[in-house]
């Protein structure tokens, strides 16, 4: 908890101090309709979701391709608009918006259940049109219900535990929450229009840091938190004792392509287009 606290102040502390960290472009993998999403698991295998053509895609770190399951509708495996995709070492998780639930695949893309509570009895447990999901390192999922604009809490199985950032959450109701992440602490940080809203594990809120930018994506991948709006990336080392928000410098591409989502993988980074996915080293 004393770790968790530190972070939080630290975090606090640098949203508005910017130090530039250079990455160079390696070159560019993958191609896609019009991506939404992607993530990467602990394997370095790449599960992109594309939300033109209703797929979900995985492709290796040099953008061979896998295996991809998709195509319109309900059925199991099949879509409407995916448009967040969340990867673990034994699971992927999709944000199926348009028939309102969040279907979960081993790694390989097989098919295992699908939560969907929309029509529940119980009005704390329901989520219409999700926007992202993740888990904790003890497995319990997160989802953030864009429609009731709160996040919704299960365990491993499906079954609910609690929902919190709704209208009653005072300070810490969230306006227009767009996506969000949990760290290794399993505190969540949740973009909410320009702010950076932090709740712990429990759904307590615990800090909310302004920010001069529309973050439109957030990724932590083991310590590393990634940031980015369309045409930016900024990044945290929460192992590194610094009091800085990186603003990252893109060397060696002319990016004019709007930057959907970014992520840094084993000292490189993963930067999201519509199109394909750019990779970057330092």
């Amino acid at each position: 908890m004393r770790k968790l606290f530190y972070i939080i102040l630290l975090i606090s502390s640098v949203l508005n101090i910017s130090q530039a960290q250079d990455y160079y472009f390696l070159n560019k993998i993958g191609e896609f309709e019009q991506a939404s999403a992607f993530d990467i698991n602990a394997s370095g295998f790449i599960v992109v979701a594309d939300k033109f053509k209703n797929e979900i895609i995985k492709i290796d770190t040099n953008g061979n391709k896998i295996v991809s399951i998709g195509g319109y509708g309900w059925d199991a495996a099949s879509f409407d608009f995916p448009i967040d995709v969340f990867s673990n070492a034994l699971s992927v998780y999709v944000c199926d918006y348009n028939n309102h639930r969040v279907q979960r695949f081993d790694k390989d893309l097989n098919f295992i259940s699908q939560l969907h509570t929309r029509e529940s009895e119980n009005s704390e447990e329901s989520f219409g049109y999700p926007v992202a999901s993740v888990t904790s390192n003890i497995g319990d999922l997160f989802i953030l219900d864009s429609e009731n604009k709160r996040i919704i809490k299960f365990d491993m199985f499906g079954n609910f535990i609690q929902q919190f950032g709704g209208y009653d959450a005072g300070n810490f109701a969230l306006n227009s929450p767009q996506k969000f992440t949990v760290t290794p602490e399993n505190s969540l940080f949740v973009i909410d229009e320009n702010r950076i809203v932090i709740f712990d594990q429990f759904g307590n809120g615990i800090s909310i840091i302004p920010t001069e930018l529309f973050f439109s994506s957030i990724k932590t991948i083991y310590s590393i938190l990634a940031l980015n709006s369309a045409d930016s990336i900024y990044i945290i080392d929460f192992k590194v004792n610094s009091r800085e928000l990186r603003k990252v410098n893109l060397l060696g591409y002319d990016l004019n392509e709007n930057i959907i989502s970014s992520l840094v993988f084993n000292n490189k980074l993963y930067v999201l287009t519509q199109k394909s996915i750019l990779v970057f080293t330092r």
